[in-house]
């Protein structure tokens, strides 16, 4: 299969592209800067600026599939105005030009596997998350609620489509886990808050293989939770973490600490997200690392 997918360069994107590449499929990456594709296991780059209109339209030749991840990074310092407009803007008006420019086709691709966040749910404390759950109402729900209605729009032309909740991804070699290991090998890391909080975590490895399940499997054509079936509060994933490098995690940071850091983007860090992936376990998907042990001794050695 032929597949048009921008982000390719991110920490998903270059693990998903080659994935697709050993399974037989053949990619075309749309990125701002295309210089970055590097050694991606690519056929072709186009540059896109996802804000500025339609990607080329050579870019769609004999492609029968898309995946979009592009967007602005959330957890990445204080919200400011600006900021919260790319982290918006990144993925809605993005999402618009993709799915308009699909439906200008005279032969749209077949299908649409669309990135989307957990953040939708907002903070719900114990409540069990899987699919059919309301959205919250902050802003990072309001940017996935949009997010997924420009999506949605490539259903009126007959396109299947996946939108992916995406959890905080755990990789050896980006995202937010070796942010998190210095401190915790220094032996002063703890608990966010009162760490009661889900935390909605997932292995890179299932992110990318939820990815290619909602590529190939045709029985789904709706919104799927990208994060792993075993939710843990964040007090529960700072003892494993800390357990596996063989420290101890005793000083807690305390919710005003961190919103006075981080300002508004501490509601990231704060929100509970018990989320469950419900439609991907109904429809056969098996998680390599269903649990945080496992993916943690995968990935630290």
């Amino acid at each position: 299969m032929k597949i048009l997918m921008s982000g390719v360069t991110g920490l998903i994107g270059r693990t998903l592209s080659q994935k697709l590449k050993t399974d037989g499929h053949s990619i075309i990456g749309l990125s701002r800067s295309p210089e970055k594709a590097g050694n991606l296991p690519v056929e072709a780059m186009r540059q896109w600026n996802p804000e500025a209109g339609a990607p080329p339209s050579a870019a769609f030749e004999g492609v029968a599939a898309v995946i979009h991840l592009a967007g602005e990074p959330v957890a990445e310092g204080r919200w400011t105005d600006e900021r919260k407009r790319r982290i918006r803007d990144s993925r809605i008006i993005s999402t618009r030009n993709l799915v308009e420019a699909m439906r200008q086709l005279p032969a749209p691709p077949r299908v649409f596997v669309a990135g989307s966040a957990v953040g939708l749910y907002g903070n719900r404390g114990d409540e069990e998350l899987t699919e059919d759950a309301k959205p919250g109402t902050d802003f990072l729900s309001q940017v996935c609620i949009e997010w997924e209605a420009e999506a949605n729009r490539a259903r009126e032309f007959d396109v299947r489509t996946v939108e992916v909740r995406t959890g905080v991804v755990l990789a050896k070699d980006g995202g937010a886990l070796p942010k998190m290991l210095p401190p915790f090998k220094l032996g002063i890391a703890g608990p966010l808050g009162d760490g009661r909080q889900y935390f909605p975590w997932v292995h890179l490895d299932d992110i990318v293989g939820l990815f290619e399940f909602a590529l190939t499997n045709e029985a789904l054509n709706r919104p799927i939770n990208g994060s792993a079936p075993e939710p843990v509060t964040n007090s529960q994933f700072t003892k494993q973490l800390a357990a596996a490098i063989h420290r101890v995690a005793i000083f807690p940071m305390p919710a005003f600490a961190l919103k006075l850091l981080f300002g508004e983007m501490a509601t990231v860090l704060l929100a509970s997200q018990r989320v469950v992936p419900k439609a991907a376990l109904d429809a056969g998907y098996h998680f390599n690392y269903p649990d945080l042990k496992s993916a943690l001794n995968n990935l630290i050695e």
